[in-house]
């Protein structure tokens, strides 16, 4: 019997791909809490307009995003999937609140070569400095000291802090280059520069045949139609729901308000604890974050502990506001804030423009991430954070009525914060797992990535490990 711990997309994606492994044998699902899916969670108002608490959208992009793809059509999801095209405005248009202005970011080669405003130079011309500064060898920095150090300060403060902020809500003063964007810091130590590297990465992919062999009709539309992001009819967690209720009718046992407390591995079997009372199964997939899963080994591995425990965590505040009609500006997905320009948001992102449903806007504001407690302290009420988010939204957008709806959620520890020396980290933790023959994989956002490509990704990869597992101890 295998048991997966956590009852979020990975741990769930996790149990669907064990079914197709014959050897995994029976497997339950833990889950603490009182349902499924995780930090996915989406509320739909009498109006039926949607408020997302999580994650709305989904990226197309590589094998990961293939991968979700082919998952989606084996759940037979295909028609309440909304996709978003390359030429959608909210695919197109991305900006950047900076010195009390949007800034929009270039979307075409002109754009690219022309002055930008939140530059004040054209995007092309800092590529300068790429191919004319020195190759440092380094075996990892961080995402923003890489940044300066190659193209430029400016670019630093003005475009990848901020996009840092939307993608993991951290400090990319502190965010490993060589496990967020490891392609980038690789093109440099293998070619000198990022551009050389990634003209010569251009060329080897021309030369090499492009004929790729899709797992399913949706993968291929996909590519076909240039979709960028795509959502749910009924919001995202209708991912988790529909993986859920697929691995119950296959006999999956799913039990909710499961915590468990311990977990002890012996020479055959894993004993844990859960809500007081012992269990025990063969293997464990665990896809609980990194310092959860500690607390529940430390006493028999405390050095894999510490590992799992230096794996750090940031809470996000998401306040999801309605406004009677179009407020907004513009159509776009919508903009991020630089951390120096000091003002508790991390960015907004416009849902109606993305999936309108009415004449009306939606928006949610994010909240704190790397810098919760120096805006908002530990403790700080939902009105406090609901006032924040209405004043900015109103003073950047220039929106002069009230919302006539909103929500506010605090998400305590719900992004792992990949901080340089993550890739080492990451394979300290594995190396002692492997060495010492522990029958546990992991997998979620704490080890592979933050995104929900990489969480379903990295379910596949532990199943395959446990797989691994179970052949080694029969031979």
């Amino acid at each position: 019997m295998t048991v997966v711990l956590g009852g979020g997309i990975s741990g769930l994606s996790a149990a669907y791909y064990a079914l197709n492994n014959p050897r995994i044998g029976p497997i339950i699902v833990l889950e603490a809490s009182n349902r499924l899916g995780g930090w996915i969670r989406s509320h739909e108002l009498s109006n039926g307009i949607i408020f997302e608490k999580g994650p709305r959208t989904i990226r197309c992009l590589g094998l990961a995003g293939k991968n979700t793809l082919n998952l989606l059509e084996d759940l037979q999801l295909t028609n309440k999937l909304i996709p978003i095209k390359s030429d959608h405005p909210s695919a197109k248009n991305r900006m950047i609140y900076s010195r009390n202005k949007l800034h929009l970011l270039p979307n075409s080669f002109l754009s690219i070569i022309k002055t930008n405003s939140l530059l004040n130079r054209s995007l092309a011309s800092f590529l300068v400095k790429d191919l004319i500064a020195p190759m440092v060898r380094k075996d990892d920095e961080s995402i923003y000291s890489f940044t300066t150090r190659r193209i430029g300060k400016d670019i630093a403060d003005y475009l990848i802090s901020p996009m840092i902020c939307g993608i993991c809500a951290g400090d990319a003063q502190k965010i490993s280059v060589n496990f967020l964007m490891k392609s980038l810091f690789e093109a440099e130590q293998k070619h000198g520069s990022i551009t050389k590297g990634l003209l010569k990465q251009l060329f080897k992919k021309k030369n090499v045949n492009n004929k790729i062999e899709y797992k399913s009709n949706l993968a291929k539309r996909a590519d076909t139609e240039k979709w960028v992001v795509w959502g749910l009819k009924g919001g995202l967690e209708e991912l988790p729901r529909s993986l859920g209720n697929n691995l119950q009718s296959q006999g999956v046992d799913i039990q909710l308000n499961s915590h468990c407390e311990k977990l002890f591995f012996q020479s055959n079997h894993v004993e844990l604890i859960i809500n007081g009372k012992a269990r025990k199964c063969s293997h464990v997939i665990s896809s609980l974050p990194a310092k959860t899963l500690a607390k529940l080994l430390e006493e028999q591995h405390p050095d894999l502990a510490e590992q799992l425990r230096s794996i750090p965590m940031v809470t996000v505040a998401v306040v999801n506001l309605q406004f009677a009609d179009n407020v907004l500006p513009m159509n776009a997905f919508g903009f991020l804030v630089p951390p120096g320009e000091n003002l508790p948001i991390l960015g907004v992102i416009f849902d109606s423009c993305i999936f309108p449903k009415d004449s009306s806007t939606v928006l949610t504001v994010m909240m704190g991430g790397a810098w919760f407690e120096k805006y908002f302290g530990k403790d700080p009420s939902d009105e406090n954070l609901l006032n924040i988010a209405i004043k900015q939204v109103k003073e950047i957008l220039n929106i002069k009525k009230e919302p006539i709806a909103f929500n506010v959620a605090i998400l305590k520890d719900c992004i792992p914060q990949h901080v340089v020396g993550h890739a080492q980290r990451l394979n300290h933790i594995r190396d002692y797992i492997s060495s010492r023959r522990i029958p546990l994989a992991l997998c979620g956002s704490s080890y592979q990535g933050v995104g929900i490509n990489d969480v379903i990704l990295s379910a596949k990869e532990a199943v395959s490990e446990i797989v691994q597992h179970s052949n080694e101890l029969k031979n």
